[in-house]
């Protein structure tokens, strides 16, 4: 599925122009699920936290019990390599991907070393500066590690997360933000998320029912080295309800400021814009290298 353009494919080895086929009917991965991957950006001429997304794929086709077969040196240089095809000026998606391709006798099971790789770069801009979203509410919720492989960024967990924004989106809202299985608040339906109040910035506790993205720990530490620590809670519905401020953060966009939750309104506030300017002061700083 394409939804930028300039794509190119590295796949068996080399560099394609286009969205190029890479798995077979057959493959364990296109009939039992079994996909992982990962996404980077590519903007101002940098890739803040590359190596960072190439690790956590490995770390994901693990927890999904795939065999990873590219270090993470390997990624990175592929990726770069890749990114010498755009324009400085290009913002670019970046996203590593492994699948399974051969199963045990029960066909369950992926077998160890067959594995596909592929590393997707596509032109995708980021969202203008100005851009909010609205949240709603959705009786799906994120699942538990006993449940679901939560600890992996898996293709087959994102039907959950399309059904949350199917269900919001008929209610006139463009995200939900969404419980996990104790009803606490874990995340949006595609970003983690921050909440401020009394001046305080709180974000759900990485409790294992969700990835807390590097983009979310990029924040962290961008806030706290300026005397302005985000404290991990356990937050309700109701906490977010009388805060003061809210905004998203995912690699896609990075910070994204919320102006509604279900009826209760926010503007787009300082501590969001902060964020924003943190992580760009802080990603042209470091030149892509991190």
């Amino acid at each position: 599925m394409a939804v930028g353009t300039g794509i190119r494919t590295y796949f068996e080895g080399r560099w394609h122009d286009g969205d190029v086929p890479i798995m077979r009917a057959a493959d364990h991965g296109s009939w039992l699920g079994t996909t992982v991957f990962d996404g980077a950006r590519y903007f101002d001429g940098v890739a803040p936290d590359l190596r960072a997304h190439c690790a956590r794929v490995n770390a994901s086709a693990t927890a999904l019990m795939i065999t990873p077969t590219v270090t993470v040196d390997e990624m990175v240089a592929i990726a770069r390599e890749g990114l010498k095809l755009y324009p400085k000026d290009a913002a670019v998606y970046i996203r590593p991907m492994y699948w399974a391709i051969d199963g045990d006798l029960t066909a369950i099971v992926p077998d160890d070393g067959k594995t596909g790789f592929a590393l997707c770069l596509e032109e995708i801009p980021l969202a203008d500066p100005g851009a909010t979203v609205r949240l709603g509410t959705t009786r799906f919720r994120r699942p538990i590690l006993e449940s679901a492989v939560v600890n992996a960024k898996a293709g087959c967990l994102y039907p959950n997360n399309a059904r949350m924004l199917i269900e919001v989106r008929a209610k006139g809202f463009q995200n939900a933000l969404v419980a996990d299985a104790m009803g606490n608040v874990a995340e949006s339906a595609t970003a983690n998320v921050f909440m401020v109040r009394d001046g305080e910035i709180l974000t759900p506790i990485a409790n294992g029912t969700f990835l807390a993205g590097i983009t979310r720990a990029r924040h962290m530490t961008n806030f706290a080295a300026v005397g302005t620590p985000v404290r991990e809670a356990i937050l309700t519905f109701d906490d977010f309800r009388e805060a003061d401020e809210v905004f998203l953060s995912g690699n896609m966009n990075k910070v994204t400021p919320v102006t509604e939750f279900d009826g209760t309104q926010y503007q787009a506030g300082p501590v969001a814009r902060r964020a924003r300017e943190m992580y760009w002061d802080w990603a042209l700083s470091e030149k892509g290298l991190s």
